[in-house]
Parts: structure tokens; sequence; C-alpha cells
């Protein structure tokens, strides 16, 4: 936790009741233990698929986790899933229906390896990665054996309910988890993402709208505990105090996008650079690889730019 009062949890381990951060805060596999019925949340990274599967084993011994529920199928979200599949027999894989269709799609698969092997060198170069330990074969592919609709809950068996929630808008196939009983919310980038210099991220890619209407669906909800994509989980106050930020965050970056679009006559491009300048490169912590950021900022500003010459 940090030394100042702030209850941003920004390390792999126990959070709190049964809650871990397993492989690597940038970009983790939370495990949800219980009784008889420990559960995984997010696959990460390919490349760190035996650092997952070692940090569950740490914590669950000889049980094994029942079901992985997965958000979306973005590489660094679903890296691991086969390598956690093999590891752990009868591990089943929940998703939404638009996710068991992407993966099933020879571009999709293809994108994914690529993806998933860039960032090797990136995670290479970590202190805490054991180099040795990395999987440096191309991701595989894999299939979803539950396939999760909006508003379904899940009995964990053990006093535990997952609800699943439809939160589209980074993409359309993302689904978000909300433990009640523990006022736990699994919402990798739904609401935006706190980046390493304290910036809130916003992170639709497919379409802003339903990004902000995603992110207003979580904000009334109870949440103590928020478990982000990436970097940090925060807790209590710091969960109040982040939907209105993030809220905030994206109504900003929509205004800049387009009062840049028309101060650069249109540009794509050069709105692009001055954003990646200002949010990027000032950025001195752990962040993504620079070619998956460009792709997603691009994607973003071309979106905006679409919508602006629609209104």
């Amino acid at each position: 936790m940090d030394t100042e009062g702030s209850l941003l949890f920004r390390d792999t381990g126990l959070i709190k009741d049964g809650l871990y951060v397993t492989g690597t805060a940038w970009s983790p596999v939370y495990l949800l233990t219980g009784k008889d019925f420990p559960v995984l949340f997010e696959a990460g990274f390919h490349c760190i698929g035996r650092l997952y599967e070692e940090a569950i084993r740490a914590v669950l011994g000889n049980q094994a986790p029942k079901v992985l529920f997965l958000s979306h199928v973005h590489w660094d979200h679903c890296g691991a899933t086969a390598h956690l599949k093999k590891m752990f027999p009868g591990l089943r894989v929940a998703g939404s229906k638009r996710s068991a269709e992407i993966l099933k799609r020879p571009n999709a698969q293809a994108l994914m390896k690529k993806l998933s092997l860039s960032v090797i060198p990136l995670v290479s170069g970590r202190v805490e990665i054991d180099e040795a330990k990395l999987i440096k074969d191309p991701f595989e592919p894999f299939d979803i054996d539950m396939v999760l609709e909006d508003g379904q809950i899940i009995d964990l068996q053990n006093g535990l309910t997952v609800q699943v929630l439809a939160t589209p808008g980074h993409t359309r196939d993302l689904l978000s988890y909300y433990i009640p009983e523990k006022k736990i919310l699994f919402a990798t980038e739904a609401p935006g993402l706190y980046d390493q210099a304290g910036q809130i991220i916003t992170e639709f890619l497919v379409d802003y709208d339903m990004y902000m209407t995603s992110l207003r669906r979580l904000a009334a909800l109870d949440v103590d505990i928020l478990c982000p994509g990436h970097h940090f989980v925060l807790e209590g106050k710091d969960v109040r105090e982040f939907f209105p930020r993030s809220i905030a965050a994206a109504h900003e970056f929509r205004h800049d996008v387009e009062t840049l679009l028309e101060a650069e006559k249109g540009s794509i491009e050069r709105v692009v650079q001055i954003i990646k300048a200002k949010q990027y490169d000032t950025n001195k912590g752990i962040k993504q690889a620079e070619g998956a950021y460009l792709l997603n900022l691009t994607t973003r500003v071309t979106h905006l730019a679409a919508k602006l010459c629609r209104s």
C-alpha cells in the first residue's frame, strides 16, 4: 500500500479477504479464493503464464481454480488462458458470446500472436521477472467453455456470487464482474485506467457513447475494491474518487481531440502525436509497448473524428 495513506495497491500478493494479484501488477491475473471454489479473473500476458501458474499454486496448494472469467479477448487480458487450462485440468473459461466468436477469427489470432511476441522484450527487462521462465512460443488459441450474458448471476458455491455486466465501449465483447457480497468489481478497461504518471486514461476503442454508458453503470455500484486491467487496485475512498475523475477525464479527452482536430485541420496523425507527447512520453513508469499504444490511440482519435463529422 502507498505509505501516504492512499489505498492504491500496486504490487502482487494478497489484497484482502482472499483476493490476490498474481504474476505482475502490470497485467495481472486476479485470484479469489473461497472454500472449494477458487476462481480467476483475467489471463494477462501469454509469455508470463508460468509466473501466474506458480503464484496461483503458492496460494492454493493442491486446490485448482474452477473458473477463469475473461473480460475481453485482447491479447494482454487472455494471453495465458491456454497455458492455465493445460496446467489446471478442469478449469472452465467463461466469457461473452462476442469473445467466443472473435477467438475463432484467423486475423484476430494472428494479431494476438504478433502483439504477444512484441511484449517479451519489455517483460524480460523487469527485475521481478525470471527470464528463464518466460514462454517464448507463439500465443495459443483456446475455446470459451461458458458463454455468459448480461445480468447473469454465477453461484460460486461458497456464499459468493458473480454478477455479469455487459460494459462495451473499450471493446464490444467486454464483460465486467461484480461480487456483491465483498463489493469487489473486476472492470478492466471499462472505467478507464490510472497510468504510472497518475493520469486517468480514457479507454474507449469502439464507441465513446457506449463507453460512457458503461462507465456510469459501473459508477452506480457499491464498490469497495476496484480491480482494473493494469497497474493498480483501488480501495475505499480511492474508488469513490476514481469514478467522477474518470468521467471528467473522458469528457476532457473528447474536448481535447475535437479542439486539436480543428487546429490541425483534421489531421489524425498530428493529433495522435500531440496527445502521445503529452500522455505517453511523459509517463516514465511501466506502460504499453509504443506500437500498441499508438494503435489504440489512433483508433480513439479516428472514432471521435468520424463522430465530429456526423454531428
